[in-house]
């Protein structure tokens, strides 16, 4: 989690559908958040310019690296001369928008905290970046949510670190992800959106099922269920379960076979 997240007034960014061009007619895009990399280059690949070394979708991905989410190389960035940086409140910080920006530089930051806004936000960026109409994994993303029945409420508990713990709250995309998947998520009430309670704290919930995804923190089945002893653990990918982009379109799905919804 960042020091300080980025503010919701994201600078001078230019509004929906509108193009912005750089002086030889092509638009010039850094993206620091992975899953916004992932849909610029599954929908308008020729505008991405930069990305960060977390940026792992799609493989094989050639664009210039700029280092992490949480510390990427500003030289590197103004360096690649954007008309655009893409970024996000919690992946990203607000320091570093403020020096894009006094750069003189656009900043788009996104804070999608539902399915719906991820859904909603994304087709505002791509129409901003040039693309004409909703990309086909966009479509398809919002008909399988559309069509998504929860199954019989289950009270879960998902950790993203440990030494120390930290939980996922409620206000975030993740619990919604699980929400309407039939989850519900025990820490949703916390007044942090990532609480870091005691491991005791956390048994003492008695969950249902205990969600590990993969990322941040590797959870694997040798690290992470060990330490909910009598308590059902289902090991969950992170990209699908916090990532808005081509991702969501294959999430519903393949998250009921992971936690057995």
């Amino acid at each position: 989690m960042p020091s300080r997240s980025c503010s919701h007034d994201a600078g001078p960014v230019a509004p929906r559908g509108r193009e912005v061009r750089c002086d030889d007619g092509g638009m010039r895009v850094v993206s620091l958040v992975p899953s916004l990399t992932e849909a610029v280059a599954a929908t308008v690949p020729e505008v991405l310019v930069g990305a960060t070394d977390y940026c792992t979708h799609p493989a094989g991905l050639a664009v210039a690296r700029v280092g992490g989410s949480k510390y990427p190389d500003l030289d590197r960035v103004r360096a690649l001369r954007p008309d655009l940086v893409l970024m996000n409140m919690e992946e990203n910080r607000a320091e570093d928008a403020d020096v894009l920006r006094a750069a003189g530089i656009r900043v788009q930051v996104t804070f999608p905290r539902t399915v719906d806004e991820a859904l909603t936000e994304l087709a505002d960026l791509l129409a901003l970046l040039g693309a004409a109409g909703d990309p086909g994994w966009l479509t398809e993303a919002r008909r399988v949510w559309a069509s998504v029945v929860p199954g019989p409420p289950r009270r879960v508990v998902v950790p993203v670190w440990r030494k120390p713990w930290v939980v996922v709250g409620g206000g975030t995309f993740a619990t919604d992800v699980l929400r309407r998947l039939g989850a519900v998520n025990l820490y949703a009430d916390h007044a942090d959106r990532y609480p870091r309670p005691t491991l005791d704290e956390i048994r003492a919930r008695r969950p249902d099922l205990v969600v590990l995804p993969d990322e941040p923190y590797l959870f694997t089945a040798d690290d992470g269920p060990e330490a909910f002893p009598g308590t059902p653990s289902a090991l969950v990918s992170g990209r699908h379960l916090t990532w808005y982009g081509p991702s969501l379109a294959e999430a519903p799905a393949l998250l009921r076979t992971q936690v057995g919804f």
